[in-house]
């Protein structure tokens, strides 16, 4: 039976399915730590709707009830309206838009939500003690239908209080000027110091009586009931993983959730990022921060993979060559790496998704994210290939690069050479570009405040375009000549300029780190030099590259300054850089690009549905074997989780 990729469509999103290729040639104890490593990473699910809002959970359950409740009609527009709503709400962990951050909009009425509410039986909604169905109401109707209430998940608009007006549940009762100075106290503790640890990494910071207070998350404290579960089944991997190091680090890892003690964390880091030998590994915990405006919480994440081993070969071409790369990078020679330490970089099928990976995934992550880490001990990269394969698989033929590709040439190009080149630049972001330079002594990791996520992003995007046109990468037989990197500087190039911006309401700026780093750099060399240009043809806007050498002495440049920048923790040129070149939409081009995109009849978002894995059991009990299943829809999926994996509500 032929594999479908592509499943439901709603709103402004599409559900693929990704195959977990390779998976049958695997030993019983890899299965099997994949099996329990993917129960844990289920587990953390609540936990990032928590932090995506604080009243998420509350929402999610309500709308769960009702949408499960069979004497209401189903049968109505109302109906199928709070249906689409439920799913953007699985989607995004909450009720801010998984990309744009901003609150959705219900397709139906207050009035409708409270009759359907009342209809339903109120023992399984999430009721407080003592709360009745109607002060339930009083308090989450505001937050779903009022625009003014929590408007923003995370707020990055230059001159507000980005804390005070962003609705994730980072931060209670505190403003961002009281969040940077108690962590700005906590770093000046330990100047000097060579480890410096993540302050704020797993904690929400709350205000009582007056006085500021972190709540950390760990098996005894916040997030408590789900942390121990995720605890349990790290436990059981531990009996089952491929060799002593990798016990180790799940140790580590285990302890750190019990301790919440971010000491533990960074040796959990060191032990991780140091065991190269095991085919099966994970990522679980709270990892990246773009989910704070401030750029210092960690949002929960999991993912679990295995390496394929085919494509791993050109991440590992990359990776042995690090040192070249890094001595010839266009920076001053100050925020290069002498030695470069550690690197190692995977191609992997990603096993199970969850947390801040779940449905929306990154195709590439490069951790631990610590500067001093990644100096001393070097990093680890993945390309999430059966990712990618699912996402190119969906495109094929979908009329995108027909209607804003400029002319039959460039199309030819891309077709050509699009795939490897897409596939080799995420090798070169994550494993290298991430990787790359460092800081000049005494400089704080987080200086370029909210700032830091972009110019971070653009600092490795840059790496990869500078190096997709080298020579070196012909040689290395990564690239097949030097014709193939045109392909991937002029997608590059459109996708910053003109095509990302379906992803943008009209009237809004842009705000998510990525797009506002695509836009930055698309943007910067645009204005800076005559490579590109923006022609009309036939009504149409088009991008058009007319001097690919120059355009890359350009990314030259500019890669230049941002490693600077981050060097040397300049936050007045970020800001410069940021709000400069990412943040501004040209509306008129803006309109132009919805309504041609329009026409194609798309889905501008992308997520998944994860696999059921199913134990086999012998007649000890013993599992003997792990069945995968692809075929659970979208909606059994999220309300089986909920009920299987719902530890906080």
């Amino acid at each position: 039976m032929e594999f479908v990729y592509q499943d439901e469509r709603f709103a402004d999103l599409q559900l693929l399915r990704y195959r977990l290729n390779g998976f049958d040639e695997l030993s019983l104890r890899q299965k099997t730590l994949i099996y329990y490593l993917s129960k844990a990473t289920i587990f953390g699910r609540d936990i990032t709707f928590d932090q995506y809002g604080q009243y998420n959970l509350r929402i999610r359950k309500m709308l769960e009830v009702v949408y499960c409740n069979q004497t209401i009609s189903h049968d109505s527009a109302d109906f199928r309206a709070l249906e689409t709503y439920l799913k953007r709400v699985w989607f995004s962990n909450g009720i801010y838009h998984h990309y744009g951050c901003e609150k959705f909009i219900p397709g139906f009425s207050e009035d409708y939500l409270r009759e359907v509410v009342r209809k339903t039986d109120a023992s399984k909604l999430p009721l407080k003690d003592g709360e009745s169905v109607e002060e339930m109401c009083r308090e989450l109707f505001p937050v779903i239908f009022d625009k003014d209430v929590l408007p923003k998940r995370v707020n990055k608009a230059d001159g507000e209080d980005l804390v005070r007006t962003s609705a994730c549940h980072f931060y209670e009762g505190v403003t961002q000027q009281e969040a940077e100075d108690f962590y700005d106290r906590m770093k000046r503790q330990d100047a000097g110091t060579d480890t410096p640890i993540s302050y704020g990494l797993n904690s929400t910071l709350v205000k009582e009586d007056g006085h500021l207070k972190e709540c950390v998350w760990k098996a005894d404290g916040l997030y408590g009931n789900a942390i121990r579960h995720i605890i349990y089944w790290l436990r059981k991997a531990i009996e089952v993983a491929e060799n002593d190091a990798q016990k180790s680090y799940i140790s580590l890892l285990i302890n750190y959730y019990e301790s919440g003690d971010l000491n533990v964390f960074n040796q959990y880091c060191i032990e991780w990022v140091g065991e190269h030998d095991s085919s099966v590994d994970f990522i679980n915990g709270f990892i990246e921060v773009y989910g704070d405006p401030l750029g210092l919480k960690g949002t929960w994440e999991g993912l679990v993979e295995y390496i394929d081993k085919e494509a791993t070969h050109r991440t590992q071409t990359i990776s042995n060559n690090a040192q070249w790369f890094e001595d010839h990078s266009p920076v001053d020679d100050r925020f290069k790496k002498t030695v470069v330490q550690g690197v190692s970089a995977n191609v992997i099928c990603a096993a199970m998704l969850g947390g801040e990976e779940y449905p929306s995934t990154a195709i590439g992550i490069n951790l631990p994210n610590a500067d001093w880490i990644r100096a001393q001990y070097g990093s680890k990269s993945i390309t999430i290939s059966n990712i990618t394969d699912a996402y190119n698989k969906a495109a094929k033929g979908n009329g995108f690069k027909e209607e804003f590709v400029i002319d039959e040439e460039t199309l030819q190009l891309i077709e050509k050479y699009g795939d490897v080149c897409d596939d080799l630049h995420t090798d070169l972001h994550e494993c290298l570009g991430h990787g790359s330079g460092q800081l000049l002594p005494g400089v704080d990791p987080d200086s370029l405040k909210a700032y830091g996520n972009t110019i971070e992003e653009a600092r490795a995007d840059l790496f990869g375009l500078y190096y997709i046109a080298d020579a070196k990468l012909v040689e290395l037989g990564l690239t097949p000549d030097m014709e193939a990197y045109k392909s991937q500087y002029y997608t590059y190039m459109l996708n910053g300029l003109m095509t990302q911006l379906i992803r943008i309401t009209p009237g809004h700026q842009i705000e998510e780190a990525h797009m506002r780093n695509r836009a930055l750099i698309a943007h910067w060399c645009y204005e800076n030099g005559d490579a590109i240009r923006l022609v009309e043809r036939n009504g149409k806007t088009y991008v058009e590259i007319t001097d690919y050498v120059q355009l890359r002495s350009l990314i030259a440049r500019l890669l230049a300054e941002v490693q600077r920048i981050k060097s040397e923790g300049d936050y007045e040129a970020a800001r410069y850089l940021v709000e400069t070149y990412a943040v501004k939409v040209n509306e008129t081009l803006h309109q132009e690009v919805l309504e041609r995109y329009q026409k194609l009849n798309l889905a501008p978002y992308k997520g998944f549905i994860n696999p059921m894995m199913l134990p086999v059991l012998d007649k000890n009990g013993d599992i003997c074997d792990i069945q995968l299943n692809y075929s659970e829809s979208y909606a059994h999926q999220m309300l089986r989780y909920s009920t299987e994996y719902g530890t906080l509500i």
